[in-house]
């Protein structure tokens, strides 16, 4: 037995490590087998799931294909070149053959939006040391499913050598392990909060320079080209490519007038053009570019050495100067504190102070974004440090150059997210369809001209005319002119716009999103009271804080801040200003601003009262500690405080009343804690929790000094709230007014309460009075219930306050007879944690969320992101108001994102405006309206003018006559040039109206209107030419092999008639209200069209023999009144005729209605657009959302789960 037993005992020992054997093989084998198709792949995804994701494809030098790309640039004469500078792909293509990324010395980048750019990879070489390159990166040995760490680095041979490539001032290095680039990382991603306070000493000489192989120079470098390289890349423009072959072909017909003046023009668009690229260049520049300077950096055992800033790398430790410094890396506080100005990044000059970097567990990891309070950041400028005893003030460098926080905002400048507005899209398939009317031009040309004999030649040339005819050169800058005079105009009013496409997408926005703090409401906050604990319940509003007591609760408002004195001023935040001075106490600081102060000596408080200065007792002070910096994912901050004379330490800490709650002892926090912060909440009052809590009498001050947040935060006692007011801008109230009235969807979108919230939402009409609010509360799932819903309503506030009984902004009752229940409009509240988690467990919910949302409080800056692409995801199309720089990526991701703040991160923003309220949102979207408008008339306008020349052209064709050569001057320079140019100078209209302008050219109203206008242009001009032909004395031209007749009646007629029609054209498409100002208001508009009409009609009916000469045009003088009458009447009824099918049946409802419907019968609607409507008639016609039910993510089905007292806090009514 005993055998057996050892037996077993064998059996069991060996029997597990066999299957452990074959299972590292397997993964051995796996592994191998993945690096191995990764080691022949040729192509890869980078960044995957991010907003940079590309494909990438490898390729390599191919000499085979080298030579053959050489006989074709041979052949065509260069012109392949201008293929490749168009599409660089091509590149690959013709002289490159794909290759595995292992191998490949060239990268074909494809983006998300299938934009192609290259990438060329390089090599770089240098001698072996520690703490340089990712293991991975030299030595194979690598995990497949773990990322690359680039922030370490090993010895691998004598040399390391490392492979790379940069995109976007972004590098990405080559790791042999996984067989694929990856992004170049630093200290900011998977490094531990321990590992930055313990293991970072300093880097030696050597050290540094080596890492300065991999991470390039300290430096945000914005290229300023020179005039000439922009010539040459302006030139290669492909409008400017057609421009050139144009001007060739004109001057092979003898136009030698006509490409004078176009070859001159262009000059002077490319010198106007280059003019303001260079100066936008050199402005970023001057803007990003921080002058050299030195700092000190540690190189380990207190031995410090000045180096240049452009010479920092990740891992170094360096010293802040004691009077301050322009930061130009993101750097971890590691030793003193920091008053700094971040104004540059939340465009708020309030200072703000630094503190070291503390970690609550040994795990946690460092992230810029949570650590922010810990981190100083590229570009703020250090106004003071102080530090402890005779130590530095000393921080990590963590990201350099473009990886900081001020190179993303840079990057996002240089790089922006590629517009895609669908008018664009349509001109490129008009110019398109135009291209395919020239085609069948010059087969008409082609068949009339060989049959007439003309030589050869002179076919080519005429033919090859047609294109530069019926597809204008000047249409790209002709659809610009609303946008040019817009821009200007915002310009005037105090708003900047750096990207002008976007000027069109506010013509078209259907849903504008505000932040609330700052925006809507004014920056600064009003004292109403504080409501202190007593005997276990509120004691009443305390209108004066002042008058307090001494004890814990006036100790928390004089000592649970930020506050600093700079140049004797006090200065920080300005609810902690506004909360410490309505204290009348005294803050008193150890030495001078920029001196050291030491641990005896801390941060004084104390009452200003007479006893505290005359009396020989120990005055009453209390000396801050330490201090917990606010974060808004933690909602609250606190203090350690030690008063005088008294045994101890003690903690006071403030934030949002339900976080201070859930922290403090549940028998120290009143019963009617909830129905009191409900009752100020729910009238927009901003409510503030204190707590205190006495600390452990062993604590020493060194302990204090390192203890986290988390062991000391909990079992506080509850002392009471104080109510602060936040008023609204007088300016937003009528601004929403308006914005409802045009019918555009206003949406609120802020890091507050959502009782706040929705308060100031009713206040400022985007809820109306009589309108219920449905709160979202979703909660997560835990270890017995999955992931909930419960829809509750809101209460609504007394009919008798002052907040909301505003009877120009009431609205009826909506009562909807089929659905009785449905008593009112309905809208959204959802605060930051419900919309996780809907967006995590019941993403089906969020298109309905989003459609009837009105109201998303508590919101992160990720979240507001996340909210911006929902609704574009449905169609909306979305503008974004804010005036931080928690507001900035949804302000880049927005249509139309409006930056009140001037701070350079908000220069990221399509728009920045000096007015410091929501009227600018009313400027903008009326001037896009009007640039949208102006856009498509001169496109329509433009799009006919080709059309009337095509049609004159073509009818010259026929008869073996063209125009001259001072006839095309005419009339593309004279009249089309100062009538396009002057169209858009038609300022907004006065007011927001319900309708939109469209947002398509390939609409049917337009297509309609554009072709009806045409076939108007052949009648008129056929019949012209009929009456010409049935004149007694009129006689056909001869005919001409050089097919150059220019000199003849039918030249003069057609050439006349046509006149009147571009005029009319320009009239006709140059609409007025409700977009843009009466016709009658653009004086210069108005005067040249009269001025041409004049000329022409004078050059018609009273011929001037040396005019007629210029412009050669028969002597009209010999012909009868009548025959110059009737060719008169033909013209002026054209202009008739074009305005009644304008304005009298193209502009009339019913036709509207008509054509729509057609559209929608034939399936042409634009779904995408017409998503978020469908999502509101599918609720409109529903039940839809169960109010006082709860829907689990499990059964994802409503219950009715009734709790009662839940229920009667929030007014909700159960519905079965």
């Amino acid at each position: 037995m005993e055998r057996l037993g050892d037996e077993d005992a064998h059996c069991d020992i060996n029997v597990p490590d066999t299957f452990l054997l074959l299972d590292s093989t397997d993964r051995m084998f796996e592994r191998s087998l993945n690096g191995y198709n990764r080691l022949l792949s040729d192509h890869t995804y980078l960044n995957k799931d991010t907003d940079e994701e590309f494909l990438c494809y490898g390729y390599k030098a191919d000499r085979c294909k080298e030579g053959l790309f050489l006989a074709l640039v041979v052949l065509t004469g260069g012109l392949i070149l201008l293929l490749l500078q168009w599409r660089p792909q091509m590149v690959c293509y013709l002289r490159k053959r794909r290759c595995s990324l292992n191998h490949a010395d060239t990268l074909l980048l494809q983006d998300t939006y299938k934009q192609y750019s290259l990438a060329f990879i390089e090599d770089k070489t240098f001698p072996q040391s520690k703490d340089i390159l990712p293991s991975s990166a030299t030595t194979g040995e690598s995990d497949d499913d773990s990322p690359t760490d680039t922030s370490q680095l090993t010895i691998s041979h004598e040399e390391i050598k490392f492979r790379y490539f940069d995109h976007q001032h972004v590098r990405y290095i080559w790791n042999r392990g996984s067989q694929m680039f990856s992004k170049l990382k630093d200290l900011s991603e998977g490094t531990k909060c321990v590992k930055i306070q313990e293991s970072y000493h300093g880097l030696s000489v050597r050290e540094q320079k080596q890492k300065q192989v991999v991470y390039g120079e300290n430096t945000i470098e914005v290229e300023v080209k020179s005039y000439w390289r922009l010539f040459i890349e302006e030139v290669m423009n492909p409008f400017y490519v057609f421009q050139i072959a144009s001007i060739i072909l004109w001057l092979c017909d003898n136009y030698y007038y006509y490409a004078a003046c176009i070859l001159f023009i262009s000059l002077v668009s490319v010198g106007i053009s280059l003019y303001e690229t260079k100066r936008q260049s050199v402005t970023l520049h001057d803007m990003v570019t921080t002058h050299a300077q030195t700092i000190g950096v540690c190189r380990g055992e207190e031995e410090y050495e000045d180096v240049p800033t452009g010479e920092l790398v990740p891992g170094d430790v360096i010293t802040i100067p004691q009077h301050g410094c322009v930061m130009t890396c993101d750097a971890v506080l590691i030793t003193g504190t920091c008053i700094v100005n971040e104004s540059m990044l939340t465009g708020e000059s309030v200072p703000v102070t630094k503190t070291p970097l503390t970690h609550q567990e040994d795990e946690e990891m460092y992230s810029p974004d949570l650590h922010k309070r810990h981190t100083l950041f590229s570009g703020t400028q250090i106004l003071q440090t102080r530090f402890y005893g005779n130590s530095k003030v000393k921080a990590v460098v963590v990201r350099t150059g473009f990886r900081t926080a001020k190179g993303e905002l840079v990057r996002a400048i240089l790089f922006p997210k590629p517009l895609d507005f669908k008018f664009y899209r349509d001109a490129m398939k008009f110019i398109l369809f135009l291209g395919c009317m020239a085609a069948l031009g010059m087969t008409y040309s082609i068949i009339i001209y060989v049959r007439q004999g003309v030589y050869p030649m002179k076919i080519v040339v005429r033919v090859l005319d047609i294109i530069t005819i019926i597809v204008p050169p000047a249409l790209p800058a002709a659809m610009t002119v609303g946008t040019v005079f817009a821009q200007s105009r915002l310009r005037k009013k105090g708003i900047y716009c750096i990207s002008p496409p976007r000027i069109n997408f506010c013509g078209r926005l259907d849903v504008f999103c505000f932040d609330k703090t700052g925006t809507l409401t004014e920056d600064g906050l009003d004292m109403l009271g504080v409501l202190p604990i007593k005997n276990q319940g509120f004691c009443g509003v305390v209108e004066d804080p002042s008058t307090l007591e001494v004890g814990p609760f006036i100790t928390c408002m004089a000592t649970c801040h930020s506050l600093t004195i700079i140049d004797g001023e006090l200065s920080g935040d300005p609810l902690d200003l506004i909360m410490f001075n309505s204290t009348k106490w005294v803050l008193e600081e150890p030495g001078k601003d920029t001196s050291k102060f030491d641990t005896i000596m801390p941060t004084v408080v104390r009452p200003c009262t007479k006893d505290t200065f005359t009396s020989d007792v120990n005055p009453f002070e209390v000396g801050i500690i330490r201090q917990f910096t606010f974060s808004s994912s933690v909602q609250r901050m606190s203090v350690i405080t030690r008063t005088l004379s008294q045994d101890g330490m003690e903690l006071f800490c403030k934030g949002a009343p339900e976080k201070i709650a859930s922290l403090c002892r549940p028998e120290s926090v009143p019963q009617e804690f909830q129905d009191i912060l409900h009752r100020y909440t729910i009238q927009g009052y901003r409510v503030i929790a204190v707590a205190h809590k006495k600390l452990d009498p062993k604590l020493t001050w060194h302990q204090a000094q390192r203890v986290s947040r988390d062991k000391v935060e909990f079992d506080m006692t509850f002392l009471g709230m104080m109510v602060l007011q936040n008023k609204l801008k007088m300016q937003t109230k009528p601004a929403i007014h308006k914005l409802k009235e045009a019918k555009i969807r206003t949406v609120m979108v802020t890091g507050d309460m959502i009782q706040t919230a929705i308060s100031v939402a009713r206040n400022c009409g985007m809820i109306p009075v009589k309108d219920r609010v449905i709160i979202i509360e979703a909660s997560p799932p835990d270890a017995h219930h999955p992931a909930s819903i419960k829809w509750v309503t809101a209460e609504t506030p007394d009919e008798g306050t002052d907040h909301y009984t505003d009877s120009d902004y009431t609205e009826d009752v909506h009562i909807d007879l089929e659905n009785p229940h449905k008593t009112q409009n309905f809208h959204f509240a959802v605060s930051g944690h419900s919309f996780g988690v809907l967006t995590t467990h019941f993403p089906e919910y969020i298109p309905r969320v989003v459609v009837k949302g009105t109201v998303f409080a508590r919101m992160s800056p990720d979240q507001k992101l996340q909210l911006i692409e929902d609704l574009q995801n449905i169609g909306y199309n979305v503008g974004m108001c804010g005036d931080g720089a928690n507001d900035c990526e949804a302000l880049k991701a927005a249509h139309a994102g409006i930056s009140l703040s001037e701070a350079e991160a908000s220069v990221a923003a399509p728009f920045t405006s000096r007015i410091p309220n929501i009227e600018c949102v009313l400027q903008v979207m009326r001037e896009g309206r009007a640039a949208l408008v102006t856009s498509f008339g001169c496109f329509k306008y433009m799009a006919l003018y080709s059309f009337i020349q095509y049609v004159s052209v073509l009818i010259l064709y026929t008869f073996d006559a063209n125009l001259a050569d001072m006839q095309f001057l005419y009339v593309d320079l004279v009249i089309t040039t100062s009538v396009a140019v002057l169209m858009g100078y038609s300022g907004a209209y006065h007011k927001l109206v319900p309708k939109q302008p469209p947002g398509s050219l390939v609409k049917p109203s337009n297509l309609l209107s554009i072709v009806a206008q045409i076939l108007l242009v052949i009648i008129f001009q056929i019949s012209a030419f009929l009456y010409l032909y049935y004149q007694p004395w009129y006689k056909p031209v001869k005919k001409n092999l050089d097919a150059d007749n220019t000199y003849c009646w039918e030249t003069t007629v057609i050439f006349l008639v046509s006149t009147y029609q571009y005029i009319a054209s320009a009239f006709v498409f140059s609409k007025g209200p409700p977009f843009r100002q009466p016709i009658y208001i653009n004086v210069p508009f108005l005067l040249t069209l009269c001025t041409l009409f004049a000329f022409s009609t004078y050059m018609l009916m009273l011929p001037y023999k040396p005019i007629l000469d210029f412009f050669t045009v028969m002597p009209l003088g010999t012909t009868t009144v009548e025959f110059r009458s009737v060719l008169l009447a033909f013209s002026v009824g054209f202009i008739f005729a074009a305005c009644i099918l304008e304005y009298l049946i193209m502009d009339v409802k019913c036709t509207e209605k008509c054509l729509s419907s057609c559209s929608h019968c034939c399936g042409k609607g634009d779904e995408q657009n017409d998503q978020y409507r469908k999502i509101q008639n599918e609720i409109e016609l529903s039940n839809w959302p169960p109010v006082g039910q709860v829907t689990y993510a499990a059964l994802n089905e409503p219950h009715v789960e009734i709790e009662e007292e839940l229920m009667r806090s929030h007014g909700a009514i159960l519905v079965n």
